[in-house]
């Protein structure tokens, strides 16, 4: 009897430059590691279309500026400010700004004082760009005052590539047609392509030398892991959608 194998969701890496796809962002990854590592500028703002890596790219920003031994934190909204003054020289970024209510504006803006006359350094990020934000004036222009850059999606050419590289690092091979069957029925944004490999990945040795190949009933294997086709369950869920199958394997 082949042995099934049950596959677990993998494990996102922590966010870095070395693992960020920049393709037209080359420029903005080369600000973020300047910024961090020449500490001229006080503020940076990042902004952009949701799944372009904003936040990705934030949290690469404390990492790096947790490696050369400063103090550096991240927080996911205003919501989750900490009340405890940064230490001097600390890299705080703060994702979501856009979403800041009235009290939160105000934490901001007390946040933005004290990060600069401890010699720190703030980042922010928004789908909008400052002139846009719904925020009180006095924090919406110290904001757009930094330095400030769109993080622009990866074009549908660049995502193949991405994929191979993605998928070649973590040590399996993703042929044309794994690639080809991905980008037609998964959402075409990388963070959710790339979660899916993350996931095949660890489970690689169970497909190894098989990635590409078809089941007879037609069904993909990638990595280790089957992707079949979901019937429609729901609303919006579409019956052309492919997910990976959790409960079957194969036996090699």
């Amino acid at each position: 009897m082949a042995e099934q194998l049950v596959f677990e969701l993998g494990r996102e890496e922590p966010p870095s430059f070395d693992n960020f796809v920049a393709g037209p962002n080359v420029e903005v990854v080369a600000a973020l590691r300047q910024f961090v590592r020449e500490p001229a500028d006080t503020g940076l703002m990042l902004w952009g279309a949701p799944s372009t890596g904003k936040t990705h790219l934030l949290r690469a920003c404390v990492t790096e500026a947790q490696a050369s031994g400063r103090a550096a934190a991240f927080f996911e909204s205003p919501a989750m400010l900490a009340s405890p003054p940064p230490a001097p020289g600390a890299v705080i970024a703060v994702d979501a700004v856009d979403a800041a209510n009235a009290t939160e504006q105000g934490l901001l803006f007390t946040l933005y004082n004290s990060v600069v006359a401890h010699g720190g350094q703030l980042l922010w990020g928004s789908p909008l760009p400052p002139a846009r934000l719904a925020l009180r004036d006095d924090l919406r222009t110290r904001i757009g005052h930094g330095l400030v850059f769109e993080v622009l999606p990866l074009r549908d050419g660049d995502l193949p590539h991405a994929l191979r590289v993605y998928a070649e690092e973590r040590g399996f091979p993703l042929g044309p047609d794994v690639i080809d069957y991905l980008l037609r029925y998964r959402r075409r944004d990388l963070r959710s392509l790339t979660r899916l490999l993350a996931a095949s990945g660890d489970h690689r040795a169970a497909g190894q030398g098989l990635a590409g190949r078809r089941r007879p009933d037609g069904d993909l294997l990638a990595g280790g892991r089957w992707l079949r086709p979901r019937p429609r369950l729901a609303a919006g869920r579409s019956a052309g959608e492919f997910v990976a199958d959790a409960g079957d394997g194969c036996a090699t």
